[in-house]
């Protein structure tokens, strides 16, 4: 089972969220931050956004990371925005999603095998002011507004569980290992 962390940056509960996980499942953890090149960084600290083109290299290496996972049969936990569809079909299937993003065969590829989008949501005020008091991060709380603007939160379709962030860490995590316990 590969869980794909997303949402809007800013959810703090993220990361509370994803060390929840990793404590009481003992999965490895593939934060996508890790992964951006330094141009996406440095640009993200100048507070610009990110476009597809900065983004698609990126989604590439965290789709490489996924296949790697499933390859080998393991569990993981990868964190990483996700906002549109299209980031995550490329994050399920690769350069193949490009080919099919304009072309309406493309609407089966929804879903992967053992691959579960956990999508962290809450309000624009809400996160804004969590991402004001934090400290430290390269994502500037003015880019705040553009990842709303692209956000498509996850259709019917796609295999997502939906976390209202206004919840405790603890409930998201318990809420978690119970969908886990049920596709088990």
């Amino acid at each position: 089972m590969i869980y794909v962390i997303m949402g809007v940056s800013g959810c703090l509960v993220w990361h509370s969220t994803h060390l929840c996980l990793c404590s009481q499942l003992g999965w490895p953890l593939h934060e996508g931050d890790d992964f951006h090149p330094r141009e996406n960084v440095d640009k993200m600290a100048r507070g610009e956004p990110l476009t597809d083109q900065d983004r698609l290299p990126w989604l590439l290496k965290l789709h490489d990371v996924i296949q790697r996972e499933r390859s080998s049969g393991g569990d993981a936990i990868m964190v990483c925005s996700a906002l549109r569809r299209l980031y995550r079909q490329v994050l399920l299937f690769g350069s193949e999603a490009l080919t099919y993003s304009s072309d309406t065969a493309g609407l089966h590829m929804c879903s992967l095998p053992g691959v579960w989008f956990l999508f962290l949501y809450g309000t624009y005020d809400l996160i804004h002011a969590r991402m004001v008091a934090r400290r430290g991060h390269f994502m500037q709380p003015g880019l705040l507004r553009s990842q709303f603007d692209v956000l498509e939160p996850p259709a019917e379709e796609e295999k997502a569980l939906l976390l209202d962030i206004r919840r405790s860490t603890d409930d998201i995590c318990r809420e978690i290992q119970e969908h886990l316990r049920q596709l088990s």
